[in-house]
């Protein structure tokens, strides 16, 4: 009888998010599943890690084929201390999310979600991150079932190529709704931001930062056009960050 395959569940929304809770369903039935999840939310850390105090693991539920932990730690160092700690070795797949609110376009730059993605394909884990454009806490996460597993399903049969792995964005939309799943580029987006100014009852200055998504252009082909339309964007999601296009050009210059 085959073994069944190490699966690794994490997110940044923390390990009492709604969304983790439904990718940890959805996602058992395929192997032995350890989840190792941020104690709190830790939403747009993208790829810091934890170096200037210690990290603290917790184990708070065990059962047959399933463990599930509590890190301290940012999304890359739950990832990290999986491998390293908690199962003491890779494990064969990496599940992420599922994310509250989108990580299309510009937005995976700032994504704990993602940035874990991308531990995963640093470590030739093939890896999938998974968000609902949706950022309530009270977010509907049954109609994303269904895709989820399918999407998981193709992942562990036949693999990802190496350095390779998945941003997987899902509209806010009923499952009757959703056209389909389409594999795209990342769309040319940017945060317009601002802060607003307040003081403290001591009569000192605070921000908070606000701003709103601009896209760049309308390609049908882009992650944001493909949510838009009602259709699951899936994009191939690379760790080398060469800018191959522009070698020429720098060479010439140097």
């Amino acid at each position: 009888m085959t073994e069944k395959p190490l699966i690794l569940v994490t997110n940044d929304d923390s390990i009492k998010a709604p969304g983790i809770r439904a990718l940890i369903e959805t996602i058992r039935p395929f192997g032995r599943v350890v989840t190792v999840a941020p104690d709190r939310p830790q939403s747009g850390t993208a790829h810091a890690v934890t170096i200037a105090h210690p990290l603290r693991l917790e184990l708070i539920h065990r059962e047959k084929d399933y463990e599930e932990y509590t890190c301290t730690g940012t999304p890359a160092d739950c990832v990290k201390l999986a491998f390293k700690v908690v199962m003491r070795r890779r494990p064969d797949f990496l599940f992420s999310g599922i994310n509250h609110g989108t990580n299309a376009s510009i937005n995976i730059v700032y994504s704990g979600t993602m940035a874990a993605v991308l531990e995963g394909a640093l470590a030739g884990v093939p890896s999938v991150g998974f968000s609902l454009c949706n950022y309530s806490l009270k977010a509907d996460f049954v109609p994303s079932g269904p895709f989820i597993r399918t999407i998981a399903a193709k992942v562990i049969e036949h693999g990802l190529p190496a350095g390779t792995c998945l941003n997987v964005n899902i509209p806010d939309i009923p499952a009757d709704k959703i056209k389909g799943i389409k594999v795209c580029r990342q769309s040319e987006g940017t945060w317009q931001e601002d802060f607003d100014e307040r003081e403290d009852p001591n009569g000192q200055k605070y921000y908070w930062m606000k701003g709103v998504f601009v896209r760049v252009g309308n390609g049908q082909d882009t992650d944001q056009w493909a949510l838009e339309n009602n259709y699951i964007s899936i994009v191939p999601v690379q760790f080398d960050l060469t800018a191959n296009h522009a070698i020429t050009y720098i060479k010439s210059l140097f």
